[in-house]
């Protein structure tokens, strides 16, 4: 927020009227800079863990503009209020009592509208950037998949088990809150293991990562067993609200695919490559092997065996569906 102060006043000709020196408008940006971040970290908070957070994106936008339009407006009147106690007591010098006009100069309450309609506009950047991605908005912006490239990618599917019976049981709406309410808790893990989410599909999600990053510190299988430890400490939440705690199932492969932005009114990053179909296949076995997670024996060769926290055992060769030659499977379970 400093900065937007500072470009603010760039290209004016002179200093705004409630500014003596340079020095003046150096401090109010460090000090607006603060407060207003704050103010900006306070309302993302605020409209992340309340019901905000399942409404329309327009009103956590609005949400986020009158929040900072309020709090400057509070801390105006604070201020006002201690200047006059301060008046009051005698405790004010002339030159305090001058400067408290700031607050009523047209330059300074520009400023806050200006600061304002900066964070209007960066909620709404926020917003698209959650609907689509940090990094596929980012990688959108500067043209990065225009053209398609080859990459080396890891990839981990995660699928609810027993989904279809679920879906009967609770009637689609009640389904869709179970998605929305599961997934919510992929969203912490999922940051932490520094991945990026490819897709939703229904009751299932891709999950992928560069792949000399995705190898690192077992975030593949992090991802997995975290998610489904947070499932388990909210146990009695989803018993109250569903009759049960939802189980998913996982699987991992790497290799190269292309990857390249498709479409035009609705632009969205994609990947090509047999490396997500063996990934579907894999992921299938999950049940007739028994197996909680799997993964290929491409991957194994690739993963940092020093210090980690799972057990892989091998499940032997195994023909997947459409298929030519078998793949070397792997069962993960942690230590």
């Amino acid at each position: 927020m400093a900065a937007f102060v500072f470009f603010r006043y760039a290209q004016a000709p002179e200093l705004p009227q409630w500014a003596v020196g340079a020095s003046d408008l150096a401090t109010l940006a460090l000090l607006m800079g603060f407060v207003f971040g704050s103010l900006h970290w306070l309302s993302n908070v605020i409209a992340d863990v309340s019901a905000i957070s399942r409404l329309p994106y327009i009103f956590s936008v609005i949400f986020k503009g009158l929040f900072l339009l309020l709090g400057a407006m509070t801390l105006a009147y604070v201020t006002q209020f201690l200047n006059m106690w301060a008046i009051e007591n005698h405790m004010i010098s002339l030159r305090q009592m001058l400067t408290a006009h700031i607050l009523y100069t047209p330059a300074f309450q520009s400023l806050v509208l200006y600061l304002v309609a900066v964070r209007v506009s960066l909620a709404f950047i926020e917003q698209m950037a959650l609907l689509v991605g940090p990094r596929v908005l980012l990688n959108i912006g500067m043209g990065k998949y225009h053209q398609p490239r080859y990459e080396q990618r890891l990839f981990l599917f995660i699928d609810m088990t027993s989904s279809t019976a679920h879906a009967e049981t609770l009637g689609d709406y009640r389904f869709s809150r179970l998605i929305q309410d599961s997934f919510s808790m992929l969203a912490d893990t999922v940051t932490n293991n520094e991945a990026e989410i490819y897709r939703y599909m229904g009751d299932a999600v891709l999950i992928h990562w560069p792949l000399e990053e995705g190898v690192k510190d077992d975030r593949c299988m992090n991802i997995y067993y975290e998610f489904c430890q947070q499932l388990n400490w909210q146990r009695n939440y989803f018993e109250e609200q569903y009759g049960f705690v939802p189980k998913f199932k996982a699987a991992a492969h790497c290799g190269q695919v292309v990857a390249a932005v498709v479409g035009v009114h609705k632009q969205e990053i994609s990947f090509f490559s047999d490396v997500l179909n063996t990934l579907a296949r894999l992921q299938d076995q999950c049940n007739p092997l028994g197996q909680r997670m799997l993964i290929s024996g491409d991957l194994l060769q690739l993963l940092e065996n020093d210090n980690t926290q799972y057990n892989v055992d091998s499940l032997g060769p195994i023909v997947l569906k459409g298929k030519q030659y078998p793949t070397e499977v792997y069962g993960v379970t942690p230590r």
